[in-house]
């Protein structure tokens, strides 16, 4: 049956089935689950909400430097998607199309690019990379090969580029995020708020308890700022050096009102691009439902979650006793948001005990690879001091890394060298090491999500399903993926964004 057959039956499928799909989920809990919605009023801001139509969600995102005067923060002037810190919401469902117009009306570039790629450069190029969607990573889909370059000269047409990205109809339901991904300016554009999520709609979305939930979008953005600013990048020390302003969906330390008693979701998204997030809210578990945006198969109520950057996790917030509470993070020198917890009104809302998640096993891996991620410090000459690489699997180190320094075995990022060359349908294991005295690395795999088996030696009961993991100092993450579907080449890297930008990354292809 054709992809787009199959989106018409399963259209029809779910319009017949109407509640009748809730009665067959097998998900329903013990507990009685009201009725009602959440329906708790405040000035929460929430991005704005663009959704798909007919299994399409055609829309443009219009990129340029905006002004945004934030509270306790000032003046803002940063490159923005619609003038906005985060952008836009994108909602679709499995088996939709996204068409995304993006409008490049940055000033002109810098003449000419460094003659080292791993040096920041081209800082008003950009492209679309959909962070954590399973789909085709080459053409015009979720391709970071590609570049959007703004007008060559002040006064022309600001150029419009194109994106067509087709959800699978067995995609999960999830959270996701969109950013742009052009190698070499990444980190100054998310480190301006160029973010936005993406959310698809699925099962897990129709689990009573979920379902009477009220949904809240959690953006962490982190900016850079001196002067309002992001500074330019001149050498590798300005942005570690630049303190950074937490925000959620682009204000400082919002208030959220909940209810004693009632439920609500929070989706966390960290859109940040050097910070691991360690989350917990005052006086409340948080019931982790989805990871990644993968659903797990129960909810784990914890008092901490981690959010490497990139990272998502869907969480479930029940109010506890009237009073005021901080979500913060360890690291962050303020709450990231507050919440108010008023009396109840209404009978207390139910948790889920079982969802409809991912199962946590794959075959006996047929291959494995080892990472070793490495800084290494003055072996550049000029503006930057330190070089940012992975080691793979097959290259051989040297004792000295400076004698290797342009050698693609020294992990050094070339586009046109593909690292790893693995088959759809393949299962492997790859060890990622962690031999820097000083930076977390979180580890992204573009296209397949994967299962973490252990960490530092500490197997996993069950494993996670990721797309972004941290690797802390002197640390090892094993992973177990099996590579599916896409054919194509795409990237793994550090998500440390001055990290990948300065070579930190390796190509993938995918292949028959």
């Amino acid at each position: 049956m054709g992809r787009i057959a199959r989106r018409e039956v399963l259209k029809a499928a779910s319009a017949a089935a109407g509640t009748a799909v809730l009665g067959t989920a097998g998900h329903a809990a013990a507990a009685p689950v009201p009725l009602r919605r959440s329906t708790a009023a405040d000035d929460f801001p929430q991005p704005q909400v663009r959704r798909s139509r007919d299994g399409l969600l055609a829309t443009q995102l219009d990129v340029r430097f905006a002004h945004n005067d934030i509270p306790g923060v000032g003046p803002v002037w940063t490159r923005t998607y619609d003038g906005t810190i985060p952008g836009p919401t994108l909602r679709v469902r499995p088996g939709e199309r996204l068409e995304i117009a993006q409008v490049n009306g940055l000033p002109p570039n810098e003449l000419r690019p460094p003659a080292d790629t791993n040096t920041p450069h081209h800082l008003n190029s950009f492209n679309l990379h959909t962070h954590g969607l399973h789909v085709d990573p080459s053409g015009t889909a979720d391709n970071v090969f590609r570049e959007f370059p703004p007008a060559a000269a002040p006064g022309l047409p600001a150029p419009v580029h194109h994106s067509r990205i087709d959800i699978p109809d067995d995609h999960p339901a999830g959270t996701f995020w969109y950013h742009p991904h052009h190698h070499g300016s990444t980190a100054v554009q998310i480190l301006g708020g160029m973010a936005g999520v993406i959310i698809i709609e699925g099962d897990v979305d129709r689990v009573p308890e979920i379902a009477a939930a009220r949904d809240v979008t959690v953006c962490v953005s982190e900016l850079k700022l001196a002067h309002g600013q992001v500074p330019d990048v001149t050498s590798e020390h300005v942005l570690p050096r630049t303190p950074s302003t937490f925000l959620v969906n682009g204000k400082l330390n919002p208030t959220i009102t909940l209810e004693s008693g009632e439920v609500q979701r929070w989706r966390l998204v960290n859109a940040g691009g050097v910070t691991v997030l360690r989350v917990t809210l005052d006086d409340h578990p948080l019931h982790r439902i989805a990871q990644d945006g993968i659903t797990l198969e129960k909810p784990t109520a914890e008092s901490t979650v981690t959010l490497p950057m990139g990272g998502r996790a869907d969480i479930l917030v029940r109010g506890g006793k009237p009073g005021t509470y901080r979500l913060t993070s360890a690291g962050v020198p303020h709450p990231l948001m507050t919440a108010v917890v008023t009396e109840p009104r209404h009978a207390p809302m139910g948790l889920p005990q079982t969802l409809p998640g991912r199962r946590t096993a794959l075959p006996e891996p047929g291959g494995r690879r080892h990472l070793d991620f490495r800084t290494y410090d003055n072996v550049f000459t000029g503006a930057f001091t330190s070089a940012f690489r992975i080691l793979g699997t097959g290259e051989t180190p040297h004792a000295d890394p400076s004698a290797g320094v342009g050698d693609r075995r020294w992990g050094r990022f070339d586009p046109h060298f593909v690292n790893h060359t693995v088959r759809l349908g393949d299962v492997e294991e790859w060890v990622l090491k962690n031999s820097s005295r000083h930076d977390i690395h979180p580890f992204h795999m573009h296209t397949n999500h994967f299962l973490v088996m252990s960490v530092n030696g500490q197997p996993l009961h069950p494993p996670v399903w990721r797309d972004t993991v941290g690797i802390r100092q002197g640390g090892e993450v094993v992973i177990r993926v099996r590579f599916q579907d896409f054919t194509g080449r795409s990237v793994v890297h550090c998500h440390n964004l001055r990290h990948g930008d300065q070579g930190m990354m390796q190509v993938i292809e995918y292949t028959r």
